[in-house]
């Protein structure tokens, strides 16, 4: 089955974990960094402009943001780690509320982790990736904004991304994807719709 963009609506936002949705369904969960483009690129792929609330200002998101698709699975938006405009203090409670949510027994059945195309992954991405591994969590990883590349760069940074990461495969958990274009928009709901179709 296929999945359709248009049941895709916006839940809640969750602060602590205490607002967490009480029904549980599997969960596929999107994280980076703060300039990552998350808000974009869900804008983008589920073909709705104003689904996530997208800024200038990286950082926006500061809650766990869910999205219902029916009655089958949430779509989770994650604050982004990095180098948001915000207090120390602000950006520790985001972090906890991250490793708290990922500690939790939610039903996580990928992670979705966008790292920017034009630059190499951060130590913050790389943070990320081994604490996604350490939970034993399946994922994928997405370079985004490849419309800002040359074809001859977006061979170049896949090839040393699966250099890199030695466990990713192209189009099975390693995507491209630009939010301006489109560009790789039908393969990552193809990869939603098997994964949701496993559960």
């Amino acid at each position: 089955m296929q999945i359709n963009t248009k049941n895709i609506r916006f839940f809640k936002s969750v602060y602590n974990l205490k607002e967490l949705p009480l029904l549980k369904l599997p969960e596929i969960i999107f994280c980076g960094r703060s300039n990552v483009g998350k808000s974009s690129f869900l804008n983008s792929v589920f073909s709705n402009k104003n689904l996530a609330k997208t800024s200038s200002t990286p950082g926006k998101t500061r809650s766990l943001n869910y999205y219902r698709y029916s009655d089958s699975a949430y779509f989770v938006d994650l604050p982004g780690f990095g180098y948001a405009k915000v207090s120390k203090t602000e950006r520790e409670k985001w972090q906890k509320l991250i490793e708290q949510f990922l500690s939790s027994d939610r039903n996580i059945i990928s992670a979705v982790h966008l790292i920017d195309s034009r630059h190499q992954p951060t130590e913050l991405d790389l943070l990320l990736r081994q604490y996604i591994q350490e939970r034993s969590l399946p994922y994928v990883v997405v370079l985004n904004k490849i419309d800002k590349l040359k074809q001859s760069e977006i061979a170049a940074v896949k090839k040393e991304m699966i250099g890199r990461f030695t466990e990713l495969q192209f189009e099975k958990n390693l995507f491209l994807y630009s939010s301006i274009k489109g560009t790789g928009k039908k393969q990552i709901l193809n990869f939603f719709s098997e994964i949701l179709n496993q559960k």
